[in-house]
């Protein structure tokens, strides 16, 4: 079980738990093509949005296998939002997880969702105890594939066309990092 001491904070980042006040800013950013081209939802509209606000505020703890944690990305200067991050617990039985994290447009190539995401990879492994954590992405995002290098997972798997999205078949790239690659790179 992790139950993490929020706010989280990293030297530019602070990663706290969503309100309901998020609802404007996640209608913007997931709200744009742009940012949903690779995820499994199209753009959300008012009824998404405030059904997603509903979703993440309740992702505050990882209690149980199944449990994810939603954590709203902000500058520690300003409170700009930046984006979200998110680890899954997959397996207890195999103490298995899995990051994601979705950038707003206004904020990408500055190193803050890597930034993020490494915390995410530091509750799951040094909060949570996992062994093994991935991170699965749509083939054609090649600056997710960039992000995951970045955190050191290697690709273990390139999956051709096995899921239907948005009216295509998509490849789906495979990466992983295990406990002990985590401990040796700290």
């Amino acid at each position: 079980m992790l139950i993490p001491d929020l706010p989280l904070r990293t030297g530019r980042l602070v990663l706290r738990a969503f309100t309901r006040d998020d609802l404007a800013v996640v209608r913007d950013y997931r709200g744009r093509a742009e940012v949903t081209r690779f995820l499994y939802h199209e753009p959300y509209d008012d009824a998404a949005a405030r059904a997603a606000i509903d979703r993440l505020v309740r992702r505050t703890a990882l209690r149980e296998p199944g449990d994810v944690l939603n954590l709203a990305v902000t500058l520690a200067d300003t409170g700009g939002f930046v984006g979200d991050v998110l680890l899954n617990w997959t397996s207890g039985e195999h103490r298995q997880g899995e990051i994601g994290y979705v950038a707003h447009p206004d904020h990408t190539g500055r190193g803050y969702m890597t930034e993020a995401a490494r915390q995410m990879l530091r509750l799951g492994f040094d909060g949570l105890g996992l062994h093994r954590i991935v991170g699965r992405l749509d083939a054609r995002n090649a600056p997710s594939e960039r992000l995951l290098r970045r955190l050191g997972m290697r690709r273990e798997a390139h999956l051709r066309e096995n899921e239907f999205v948005k009216g295509e078949w998509a490849d789906e790239l495979v990466y992983a990092l295990l406990a002990r690659e985590w401990q040796a790179a700290a």
